[in-house]
C-alpha cells in the first residue's frame, strides 16, 4: 500500500456528521527504524494509525458506514475522530525540522463536558510510529480546532474538562519533571496576542502541576518548527504567538496532549474561535538514540 497522500490537504473524511475542524500533529525529533521494517511495507503510517485508532474505540467511521454497501456496517459508533491522512514524511516540511511523522484527522464534535481529543490523538501517533521504530521526542506540534469548543455549553463540574485528570501524573518518578518551551500560535489573526496576559494567568491559577511555567518574551518565536502543512489549513503562517517556558511533569505525549487539551479550553473561555498552533519543545534533548524497547526515550 502507497502511503496515502505526499501532501495533507485542507479538507476532511466525508461525513454528514457535525465536526470539531481538523487536528494535526506532528512529531520531531530522532528515529531510528527497526532493523526488520521494511519502508516499501504496505503497513504505511496511515494503515497503522487507522488500525490503532479501530482497535482503541476511538475511530469515527460512521461516514463510511453510510456510505457502504448492505454487505458492510450500518451501524457504527461514533467515535473520536475521521481518518484523513498521514505519513513519515512530507515534502512541506522543513529540511532540518527532523520531522518523524505526522497525522491528520477531523476531530468528531465535543461533548460539552470533554476536552478536545488531543491526548489520545497524542497517544495513537506516538503508538502507530514506535510502531516501526525507536522514538526520541525533541518537539510535538499540533493543530487545535479550538474553534469547536463550545465554552458557553461547559457544565459547572468541567468548566475546563481535562482538570477532571490531573491526577494521572500524581504516581510518577519526581525526576521525571522536564523543562520545555511552548508556543501557541493564532496565525494571521492576533487573537492570541490580544490575550496573552490573561491566558497566562487563567492557566496558572488552574489547580494542577501537569505544567507549571509563565510566558517567556527571550525565547525567538522562530526557534520552533515551521509546521509541515498548508497555510490553507488554518489563518496561516504563524506570525501572531506567544511563548511559554516552564517545567512538564514528564516528557511524554501523553502529557503534551493534556496541556494541548487545557490550552484549547483556556483560549475558548477568553473568546478564541480559531484554530491555534501549539508546539511543546523540550529544551533540553537527551543523548544520543539507540534501539531499545521501551518506548520514547
Amino acid at each position: 500500500m502507497a502511503e496515502q497522500n505526499a501532501t495533507a490537504r485542507p479538507g476532511v473524511a466525508p461525513t454528514t456528521c457535525h465536526t470539531a475542524g481538523t487536528m494535526f500533529a506532528a512529531l520531531y525529533g530522532e528515529f531510528v527504524p527497526h532493523a526488520w521494517h521494511d519502508p516499501e511495507s504496505e503497513h504505511d503510517a496511515y494503515q497503522l494509525f487507522l488500525q490503532r485508532s479501530l482497535a482503541m474505540g476511538w475511530l469515527d467511521d460512521r461516514a463510511s458506514a453510510a456510505q457502504g454497501t448492505a454487505s458492510r456496517r450500518t451501524i457504527v459508533a461514533p467515535g473520536l475522530w475521521a481518518m484523513n491522512d498521514a505519513g513519515w514524511s512530507h515534502p512541506l516540511a522543513a529540511p532540518a525540522s527532523k520531522l518523524i511523522s505526522w497525522f491528520q484527522v477531523e476531530a468528531s464534535e465535543v461533548a460539552s463536558d470533554r476536552p478536545l481529543p488531543v491526548q489520545p490523538f497524542l497517544r495513537c501517533a506516538q503508538d502507530t510510529t514506535e510502531r516501526i521504530g525507536v522514538v526520541q521526542l525533541d518537539a510535538v506540534q499540533v493543530l487545535l480546532p479550538v474553534q469547536g469548543v463550545d465554552a458557553s455549553t461547559r457544565p459547572a463540574y468541567a468548566v475546563v474538562p481535562s482538570m477532571q485528570t490531573p491526577d494521572w501524573f500524581g504516581e510518577r518518578d519526581p525526576r521525571s519533571r522536564t523543562s520545555v518551551r511552548i508556543r501557541i500560535d493564532s496565525g494571521r489573526t492576533p487573537s492570541v496576542p490580544a490575550v496573552a496576559s490573561q491566558l497566562t494567568r487563567y492557566l496558572s491559577r488552574l489547580e494542577q502541576d501537569v505544567f507549571v511555567g509563565a510566558a517567556d518574551d527571550h525565547i525567538s518565536l522562530d526557534s520552533f518548527p515551521t509546521p509541515p502543512f498548508d497555510d490553507r489549513f488554518w489563518d496561516g503562517p504563524p506570525t501572531h504567538g506567544i511563548v511559554l517556558s516552564g517545567e512538564l511533569a514528564e516528557w511524554s505525549c501523553d502529557a503534551i496532549g493534556w496541556l494541548a487539551e487545557t490550552v484549547a479550553d483556556s483560549a475558548a473561555h477568553l473568546g478564541v474561535q480559531s484554530s491555534l498552533l501549539f508546539t511543546v519543545a523540550r529544551t533540553r534533548p537527551p543523548g544520543t538514540l539507540r534501539e531499545s524497547t521501551d518506548g520514547t526515550q
